[in-house]
Formats: C-alpha cells, structure tokens, sequence
C-alpha cells in the first residue's frame, strides 16, 4: 500500500469510527451478566433476534486480540447450537454495537460464542493469527465458514476437502443454490445488520460459496464474517444477498442453508478480525467454460491468484467423473486456452489411468495457472479458461520399455537411436530416430533419455524457474512445458548446465563456462544437473510412462 494510499484509508477509517462512535460499546465496558441482543436471519431474508448473557472477556487470546464470551438464546439456537453461517451476527447493548459472532466450541452442548469486539474489526489488520483460547477439554475456535457446493461430485469433496478446511472452510455438499445470478445489481437497501451474503467463489452450471453475515454498515461500506475468510488481504471477491432456507442442527457444527439472490457488491477486504467490502458494483470475474464429450458447462470464477487455481481444478475434476468415472479404466484427450491479457496458454494433454483420471488431468490445468496467477505479474490477470475433454473408456497407457543406440561415435556423426515402448496388450512398439552429433563436441559421454512429460518437465525445472522479469517470460517458460501424450529423449552431457532467463546454454566455450560460473550475470543461472544439448519428442497415441537412459562414449 503506498504512503498516499494509506493516508487515504486512514481519513477514511477515521471519519468511519467518528460516524459509528456514538454506537459503539467500548471493550472495556465489558462486564459479565451483561444482558445484550443480536441479530441476524433464522428463515428467508427477516433478520431477527436473539439474546446474549456476556459471559466475560477472555485476554490476549491472540496477538492484541480479546474475545468477549456469550451464552446465546432464543429462536432454534437451543436446538442448534451456535451454527456456521452466524459468523458476523451483530452483538447489541443498549443499542450499541458490542461486536460480532465469531468464534464457539465444536460439539459444544449450550450454544456458547465468541463474539468478535467491534474496535478489534475496524482495526486494519491484514495478518492472520490463530485463536488459541481453551475453555476445559473444548477448544474456541473460528466458526468454520461452510462452503457450499453444488453440480459437483460427491467425490470430489471428498478429495479436496482436506486442503478445504486447512484454510479454515467446512465444504458441504448440495446445498447451494446452483445457477448463474443474472448479471445485475440488486437494491442494497435490502442488506442490514444481521442479513445474510454469500461470496460467490463460482456461479453458473457449478457453484461455490461461502456464506456468512453482515456485522455494520456505513454508507456504501461494509463489514461481515467477524474473522478471516482466505485472509488474503487486498482482494476483489464479489458478494450477495441470501437468504436462509433451512437450518441444519448437528451434534458437531450445525448450520445455515441458504440461497444467494441478487448481487450487492465485492468484499475488498479479507483481514483477521472480518472481511470488509462496497456494495454498488460489481465484481470481476472470469468465465470458465468446459465441455466434456456432448456436455458443456458455463460458469465464472474469482480472480484469485490463490483460490482460482483451485476452484477451476475443482470444476473440471468434477466435470470429467461425472461424464466418465472415478473409478476404472479412462482417457481423456485434453484441449482449451488459459487467456490472459499478456496473451494465451494453450492446453493439450492426454490422461490416461484406472484411478481417478479426472483428478489428475485437473491437475495439468491447475499448474500452469498457479504458476501464471501467482507470479505476480499485472499483465498476467486471467480473461477466461476453455477447455474442451474428449473421453474413451480404455486406458491407453505407454511404457517407455528401453532406448538403445550405437556405444561409440565421432563428433559429426549421425546417431540412430531405438526406442521401444510397451503397449497395454503387450505389444512393443520400436521408433527409430536420429541424432546428428554436433560437430566440434568434445570428446566424452553424452547420454540419451527417453522419459514421459513428468520426468522432462523435472529435469527442465531449475531452468524454467529462473526468476522471469516481465509476464511474456513466464508465458513462455509455462509454452515449453512437456505434453504427456509424447515421449521425450533428452541429449545431455554431464557437468554444469548453464541458462540465460530460462533458456539453455548446452556447452558454452570454457572461457564462457568459467564466466558464468564465477560470477553470473542477471537472469544467469547453473546447475549441477546435466547440461541438455539437445531434445527429440515422439508422438504416443495415449498417454507415456517411464524413463530410460542409454550413454554414448564421444570420442577423438
């Protein structure tokens, strides 16, 4: 944030806190046996309320961090406990805003909460910091934010929902709306403190979203949640109106069904203590289209440099399993384009397997965009996805068998290599290639490996992750990754490998070698791995698997 900037958001947050002052309750005002009300949405869109005996205040639960405890009842929280989709339910007393809901026990009998002091989420606070209160054998904890999924696989849930809940979501199956929300804003007169918004991570044929509830409102700002939701900081998420269908008790966490409406706005903001935002406009997003065999699905995504690679990864994992299967032989023959405004990635693969093909062809998408999104790069800001998967229900695997080629030649000589490859019904398949060796190579090995994409893609890796310096560099590094549906023979020679901005130097002259391993210049890098002269691809109906190496003596 620049000096200028913070300037501004500093007269912004002051001239906020002046506005809201008069309705604050001050933390230390905070008494236990103190009768307070809270408010927020048990059915449809009504925002109602519910009573709060204060409890106390619990101290240094985190890093200048305070949590007020509460006893909550009233309406079905004698049934529910305290349910997620409450994060963010304003806390009155005396018509004073107190805080937020924000934190409870899991499995917890009574409906016991952590609400969330007011000063504490105003406060700019962009770094995430555990709650590490203990109250008995419980432990007070962040309301998990429920992340509602639907037109998804039940499998993939079950796959993805470890590294879901690493960042603090309870991922739920079915029980989101589904369906695109028309492109349009709706009356933010609508929102007030208590109501209901989903942040909306995908819409369309797929949905994601993670719902929770509005804290306060000033102006065209504001707060909601109480906590962290990807604690991102900075950020650009676009947001809702929901509405509560049902409630859910359940013995461990019990939660809110609802159902987004009509577009309020974007979260701006995603700190420790809450997520903040604007309603009256709306958010970026990026349209993600998939089609597998006759089915296309049409949705947009965040631009989220971290959650963007994952939900499109999600998206398509659950788009080839439910056109195919989880479980047993499959292929899929991968083509689209990742755009960007530095220009195209262009997708093509081939996956083939008995288990869980889908998810690792979503994979082959979910890197290079990670890699893309997470350099950093402005003009790297993604425009939209297509990707096209074209099933066969048998597995067309390649086993890369042997490589053999002439033991001894002379620098000039042409090199005839055989490569044979194993084919599912046991069948081998002999390629013939040649290789001239170049004139003027030094005497000494040089060494012959076929290997499939994913051991090509390694040994090109301290090259290709040299530092780029624009966003065509790291196009261009993601362009010249390997495709699974080729086998690659890899000519290299041991020693030093010397690249410039991810470009190979194969044998530079010794006076240059020795340069550029004493002191190397910017975009410079060695490596001990090998130094790779050259590279022959072969074409592979299918999908190669394996590696091996055969060593050619160069000599005088």
């Amino acid at each position: 944030m620049t000096a200028l900037a913070k300037t501004v958001f500093a007269l912004l947050l002051a001239a906020h806190v002046c506005l809201a002052a008069p309705a604050i309750f001050p933390l230390k005002d905070i008494r236990a046996g103190q009768r307070a009300v809270g408010r927020t949405v048990f059915k449809g869109s009504r925002v109602e309320e519910f009573q709060v005996e204060i409890l106390g205040v619990m101290e240094n639960t985190g890093p200048g961090q305070s949590v007020i405890l509460a006893k909550l009842s009233g309406g079905p929280l004698a049934e529910t406990g305290v349910m997620q989709g409450m994060s963010g339910s304003p806390v009155y007393i005396d018509g004073k805003l107190v805080g937020a809901v924000a934190l409870g026990f899991a499995g917890a009998k009574d409906a016991i909460a952590g609400i969330r002091p007011i000063e504490e989420m105003l406060r700019v606070d962009p770094a995430p910091k555990q709650i590490a209160a203990r109250a008995g054998s419980g432990k007070l904890q962040e309301l998990a934010t429920p992340l509602a999924f639907s037109g998804f696989s039940a499998s993939i849930l079950e796959k993805f929902g470890p590294a879901l809940r690493g960042l603090g979501m309870d991922p739920l199956q079915g029980v989101a709306s589904g369906g695109a929300i028309a492109n349009e804003l709706g009356d933010a007169s609508k929102l007030e403190p208590g109501s209901m918004i989903s942040v909306q991570l995908l819409t369309g044929d797929m949905n994601v979203s993670a719902d929770g509830t509005v804290t306060a409102i000033d102006g065209n700002q504001l707060y909601a949640f109480g906590h962290r939701f990807l604690a991102t900081g900075p950020t650009e998420l676009p947001f809702a109106r929901a509405e509560v269908l049902a409630l859910l008790p359940n013995i461990q966490n019990s939660f809110k069904i609802s159902q987004a409406k009509e577009w309020m706005g974007v979260i701006t903001a995603d700190r420790n203590a809450a997520i903040s935002g604007v309603t009256g406009r709306l958010a970026n997003m990026t349209p993600l289209e998939i089609k597998v065999g006759a089915t296309t699905y049409k949705m947009r995504m965040i631009q989220d440099r971290v959650m963007s690679p994952l939900v499109a990864q999600m998206a398509l994992a659950s788009a080839l399993e439910t056109d195919g299967r989880a479980i047993g032989s499959a292929t899929y023959a991968l083509r689209g384009r990742l755009d960007f405004d530095a220009g195209p990635i262009d997708v093509e693969s081939t996956y083939s397997g008995d288990v869980g093909v889908g998810s690792v062809a979503s994979l082959g998408l979910a890197s290079p965009l990670a890699l893309a999104m997470s350099s950093g790069f402005d003009g790297l800001k993604l425009r939209g996805i297509t990707l096209e998967a074209t099933p066969v229900e048998t597995r067309k695997q390649v086993q890369i068998a042997d490589i053999a080629a002439t033991r001894s030649v002379k620098a000039g000589d042409e090199v005839e290599l055989t490569v044979v490859l194993s084919k599912e019904n046991g069948i081998e398949d002999t390629r013939k290639l040649r290789y001239k060796i170049p004139v003027g190579m030094t005497p000494g090995p040089i060494n012959f490996t076929v290997s499939d994409a994913a051991s090509a893609n390694l040994a090109d890796l301290p090259s290709s992750s040299t530092a780029a310096r624009s966003p065509e560099q790291v196009l261009a590094a993601l362009r010249r990754l390997h495709t699974n549906n080729k086998a690659y023979v890899r000519v290299w020679r041991p020693g030093n490998s010397f690249s410039i901005e991810g470009r190979e130097l194969p044998e530079p002259p010794p006076s240059i070698a020795a340069i550029l391993a004493k002191g190397q210049p910017q975009g410079a890098q060695s490596s001990p791995r090998g130094s790779k002269v050259a590279e022959l691809e072969i074409p592979i109906d299918g999908v190669a698997i394996g590696s091996r190496t055969f060593q050619v003596e160069v000599r005088e």
